[in-house]
């Protein structure tokens, strides 16, 4: 009889893709699968995550391998987006809709919120969390208690979604620092503890014990013993092997719908300059700081590419060839100026009534000139995340490692550095498998599990 492969299980679940990766013992993938869930819509009709779908494809899956004759399952654990909580009543029950982050706060919320709690700016440099309404996770509470005060008396214990998903194996509430420390409003950096509004509102009650983020508990399923994480934050997730594996301060640029700077190696807090430049804090697992910066950029980019197939007559796809062409971005930048009118991104920019596509003949010059509008908000933000840190090489990985045009542009501007492009499928699921792990690693961490490649700084044929 064959021997049973040992394999760690991660569920990563981002707000599209569902993922399910099976890792062994060298973190080297086994199995993936990618998976779409339906969306349903929350009490006002507003589309949300069907939490009953997502616990249902993750128990399938679970059982599926659980049942496989070649695995021997030895962890399991969870990442996912942040800014969401699942509510729980005394019985364990799930009191409401798995609230949207992009779902509108009314206004009278927020106002009620800075009324009881104190100027809108001190509370965010505190908590390091611009305020974005439900994207502020803690504000979802506030919103709950004044909006729907009959369901809020009824929460026994509110979970950051990573750590409802380790409850749905473990039946233990608890909470961890990345998930805490992720723009929630809840958490002033500088005390280390809940912010005083948290203890004001009595929602600290709500919120369960905070354990680290590398516990796990033991349990036994089917004469199975398998350690379950308490799950962590994406975006911390995402960070950790680079944590692990580098010595020498980095910056990590992290693409996709958001472009988030994330720079491990600067705990300053924030000032109020940096609470308007849309910067924040995400929590490391051992709950220090990162000082990150991020703006809209994937989400403002599909907006304006879709407007661009429309103008052009191409279809939707066609950008994904365009490459970068030095004549044509030499040619915008003698006349540098603003031609689109951004609709999701608050950073300062120019604002022009709407945007001017007819200064462009053809399709890849509009692109460009897009790319260039984007990357100006590009440098701005990591230079925001930089701050006086002694950073000297910047890892770029996600969605936009495959857009020619942002890389060369990322590889000019930041050509004093060493620009490194990362291509990982594997994102944040490989570091929910190693923070529970014991297992050192090294320097070559990186190499073998990446495809790495240092981006060579352009140099003009002037």
């Amino acid at each position: 009889m064959s021997k049973k492969k040992k394999v760690s299980i991660v569920f990563d679940i981002g707000k599209t893709n569902k993922k399910f990766f099976l890792f062994d013992k060298n973190y080297k993938e086994v199995v993936r699968e990618y998976t779409e869930l339906p969306l349903t819509t929350d009490e006002d009709g507003y589309p949300t995550e069907d939490i009953i779908a997502l616990q249902n494809w993750i128990k399938d899956n679970f059982h599926s391998i659980l049942d496989n004759k070649d695995y021997e399952v030895k962890t399991i654990n969870f990442s996912s987006y942040g800014a969401s909580l699942v509510h729980l009543d005394q019985k364990g029950n799930v009191l409401t809709p798995l609230y949207n982050y992009t779902k509108p706060m009314e206004q009278e919320i927020l106002d009620l919120f800075y009324e009881k709690h104190g100027d809108k700016l001190k509370i965010a440099r505190e908590t390091a969390s611009p305020q974005s309404g439900m994207l502020n996770s803690g504000m979802q509470l506030f919103w709950l208690k004044y909006k729907h005060p009959e369901v809020f008396k009824k929460i026994r214990y509110s979970l950051h979604l990573p750590q409802y998903l380790s409850y749905l194996f473990t039946g233990l509430c608890v909470s961890e620092f990345t998930s805490i420390g992720c723009h929630t409003n809840l958490w002033d950096y500088d005390k280390n503890d809940y912010h005083d509004w948290v203890y004001e509102e009595e929602v600290d009650a709500l919120l369960p014990p905070i354990v680290p983020t590398s516990a796990s508990i033991n349990t036994s399923y089917k004469g199975q013993k398998i350690k379950i994480g308490v799950g962590i934050h994406d975006s911390s997730s995402a960070l950790l092997p680079y944590i692990l594996s580098k010595k020498n301060p980095f910056l990590l640029v992290s693409t996709g719908t958001w472009s988030i700077s994330l720079n491990p190696f600067n705990d300053e807090s924030l000032t109020y300059e940096d609470i308007e430049n849309n910067c924040l804090n995400y929590m490391r697992v051992d709950g220090k700081r990162v000082k990150a910066s991020r703006f809209f950029m994937g989400n403002e980019y599909r907006i304006q590419v879709e407007k661009l197939c429309a103008h052009y007559g191409k279809e939707y796809g066609f950008h994904r060839e365009v490459r970068f062409d030095q004549d044509l971005y030499l040619r915008l930048m003698k006349h540098k100026a603003v031609y689109f009118r951004f609709e999701g991104i608050s950073l300062k920019r120019k604002m022009i009534s709407e945007t001017d596509l007819n200064s462009f003949p053809t399709f890849e010059e509009a692109y460009h000139q897009l790319m260039i509008e984007l990357m100006d908000l590009q440098i701005h933000t990591i230079k925001n995340a930089i701050g006086n840190s002694e950073i000297e090489t910047i890892y770029i990985d996600g969605g936009f490692t495959d857009n020619d045009v942002f890389m060369k542009l990322m590889s000019h501007h930041f050509q004093h550095y060493s620009v490194m492009s990362t291509h990982s499928p594997l994102g944040s699921a490989l570091g929910a498998a190693m923070v529970i792990s014991n297992k050192e690693i090294d320097e070559t961490f990186l190499q073998q599990h990446y495809k790495m490649n240092v981006l060579q700084p352009l140099i003009f044929n002037l």
